[in-house]
């Protein structure tokens, strides 16, 4: 009984697409990371699906425009979410919206009690989140929903340690503050 051949790497096949403009070793990378990417975008955003599945689009545009520009030394999945967050703060920039917000829940509401606590509780922390600023969502986002150390966060967002570890201990005072106000 034969073995499967391994999938390749990823810079197996970021190799191909440089040597042969192989599409669909391209390809292969988006369907292996566009889940992660989608699901950063997707918090940072507070939850907008298709702006989340818009801004990846443009990510993996970009990616492929600037994959001359990898050079190895991080993981594809850290360069990756460094065009993901240049993106969305590009975005954030030209549009001067705040991030939308899950529609409020009316206290009165039958349909009100029903709810799972786990969906309650994730519906605070999405408003919560949504009130943050861009950097100091991205911090935590990357650093607890994605689980990037410190370091590898400060990477990603292009800022020195000790400003993410500011971005981070900021972001989640407020977090604290406003969860605890919340009846």
């Amino acid at each position: 009984m034969s073995t499967p051949p391994e999938a390749p790497s990823d810079a197996e096949l970021i190799t191909r697409v440089l040597v042969r403009d192989d599409r669909r070793a391209f390809g292969e990378l988006v369907a292996r990371h566009q889940s992660a990417v989608r699901g950063l975008l997707r918090r940072l955003t507070g939850g907008d699906v298709a702006q989340a599945d818009d801004l990846a689009q443009e990510t993996f545009l970009r990616a492929l425009r600037g994959l001359r520009g990898y050079r190895g030394g991080a993981k594809f999945s850290s360069w990756l979410y460094r065009i993901a967050c240049n993106v969305y703060f590009s975005h954030d920039r030209g549009s001067r919206d705040v991030p939308s917000e899950p529609p409020a829940l009316e206290e009165g509401s039958a349909a009100l009690h029903l709810l799972p606590d786990t969906f309650l509780e994730r519906y605070d922390l999405e408003r919560a989140l949504a009130s943050l600023k861009p950097r100091e969502r991205a911090a935590l986002v990357l650093t607890y929903a994605n689980e990037l150390t410190h370091e590898e966060a400060a990477v990603v967002l292009d800022c020195p340690l000790g400003t993410l570890k500011t971005h981070v201990a900021r972001a989640k005072e407020k977090l604290r503050r406003q969860l605890e106000e919340e009846p």
